[in-house]
């Protein structure tokens, strides 16, 4: 919360545009006719902002309250609304059960534990309504060979040293995400962990970070 927090202070707006699938998303949330969408991890805003142009009923959920700050001013400065919480998405949810048409979430479930991200897959579950919509992003980076305890120095585009927490997770030791964990996908662990929901369509976005996939509440 901290970092995120700090990150919000300094930067203002972050990830000002949309993620790149949300038009594609929001057609089929329109022809579904949904109404309540919970934007989880809503950040600084550019989802909920969306959305709401949109016309939906439109929640936002973080665990920075400067970045719910900076939403709720943009909102206003949009003439649109929407409705804020700030927590935990490793915690009880605070919203009733079957509640959402649809939840959104894009880089976010994955920094925690498989644990922590088990657990926030069942908050998702729960606050869905019968059929309700997930769209939802996860990071795919292949660990194979990395030990428990490890330290990986990768020289890329970002020169960043990460350490191997447990099997498929990670935290980077340097960087703008220094000490945020990272839980690793593939395509199997989607279907596996997100056992409630009916995948419908896993892709790669343009960059071929992360797994996007929708799906509906069995």
């Amino acid at each position: 919360m901290k970092q995120w927090n700090e990150a919000f202070k300094e930067r203002g707006k972050v990830f000002l545009g949309f993620q790149q699938d949300l038009p594609k998303v929001a057609e089929i949330l329109k022809n579904r006719k949904a109404k309540k969408i919970l934007d989880l991890g809503s950040g600084s805003g550019r989802h909920s902002v969306y959305l709401a142009k949109k016309g939906f009923e439109v929640y936002g959920f973080d665990i920075a309250g400067e970045g719910i700050a900076i939403a709720k001013k943009w909102l206003k400065q949009e003439g649109l609304c929407a409705q804020f919480k700030e927590g935990s998405i490793f915690e009880k949810l605070p919203y009733n059960d079957d509640f959402f048409d649809a939840v959104i979430s894009t880089q976010t479930i994955y920094h925690g534990s498989l644990d922590e991200v088990r657990k926030s897959i069942q908050e998702i579950e729960r606050i869905l309504k019968p059929n309700g919509m997930i769209f939802i992003t996860v990071r795919k980076r292949g660990i194979r060979g990395w030990n428990v305890g490890k330290i990986i120095r990768h020289r890329g585009n970002q020169s960043v040293d990460y350490k191997v927490l447990a099997p498929r997770t990670y935290v980077p030791l340097d960087g703008e995400e220094k000490d945020l964990p990272h839980f690793l996908f593939n395509r199997k662990l989607i279907r596996k962990e997100f056992k409630k929901i009916l995948i419908k369509d896993i892709w790669t976005d343009s960059e071929k970070n992360h797994y996007c996939f929708i799906g509906y509440l069995k």
